[in-house]
């Protein structure tokens, strides 16, 4: 398959993602690699994917594999370009991990897991999960983003996106200043705020990769399908920090997406 290794984010692609908070990439890795992966994560699931008998629970949490398939889904051009046109040249760690797994295995059961929510990025050394914190700027993630190391489809358990809900979360953070909210804060509502907002599933061949605003709601769900989803969903984390206030106005979208959402000067608020 020709991954196109030149191929760019569009100014539409990039207006999308500042309006929608996100982006889909078809094809951002190789399906050859996708298949190496999950041979590996088979494995670590103790599962048979010959034997559905043995797919005993509705979803399997597996953690930091860093084997060359997962680090060469990270790294491909297209990717490390779009990483520069999102967050900037040289703003941005190369991931050597991919983080979280949430195995998604077909299940009458209710995996637990499914409330809408945003992936808070700081303070994680609490105990309690629900105390973990984001603020307006992002500290400690420059993007969420969803690997699909599976082909998934509307019954396989994709993710739901609400569309536009990083300017909800923006707007919400955007009192707190630095010590921004917790994720107990940023919840005690249900997301109301962004309950209007449309949806859309994350859905798509194995090789394609959504990126993701940091403050995109979002929200997992059961597997009604007949193939588990193996899907990555790390963080990528900043090398500095985000910035709203730049002196060279040089802010990336990212940056641009919350001076928008907040009605910044010089980032006129976007219409809702």
């Amino acid at each position: 398959m020709d991954l196109d290794p030149a191929r760019a984010l569009s100014a539409a692609d990039i207006h999308s993602f500042i309006r929608d908070g996100f982006v889909r990439l078809d094809q951002a890795f190789a399906k050859q690699t996708a298949e190496q992966a999950r041979a590996i994560l088979w494995q670590a699931t103790g599962c048979d994917p010959d034997d559905p008998s043995s797919w005993t629970r509705p979803v399997i949490r597996l953690d930091q594999f860093g084997q060359p398939p997962f680090r060469e889904a990270a790294n491909t051009p297209v990717l490390r370009r779009a990483f520069d046109q999102l967050v900037g040249p040289g703003r941005w760690i190369p991931r050597v991990t991919l983080g979280t797994f949430p195995v998604r295995f077909p299940s009458s059961d209710a995996p637990g897991d499914t409330g809408w929510h945003v992936d808070v990025s700081f303070g994680t050394d609490h105990p309690d999960f629900m105390e973990w914190r984001a603020n307006v700027r992002s500290r400690g993630r420059a993007l969420l983003m969803l690997f699909l190391f599976s082909d998934v489809g509307p019954y396989d358990a994709p993710t739901r996106i609400r569309i536009g809900s990083h300017r909800d979360i923006a707007r919400q953070l955007a009192p707190a200043g630095e010590a921004g909210l917790t994720l107990r804060e940023l919840a005690a509502d249900g997301f109301a705020a962004s309950a209007h907002r449309p949806e859309v599933l994350a859905v798509g061949e194995a090789g394609t990769v959504y990126l993701c605003h940091p403050f995109l709601v979002h929200a997992a769900q059961p597997h009604r399908g007949t193939t588990p989803r193996f899907m990555a969903q790390p963080p990528l984390l900043p090398r500095e920090p985000l910035c709203l206030d730049r002196a060279d106005g040089g802010y990336s979208p990212v940056e641009r997406a919350i001076r928008e959402a907040i009605g910044t000067p010089g980032g006129p608020l976007l219409s809702p």
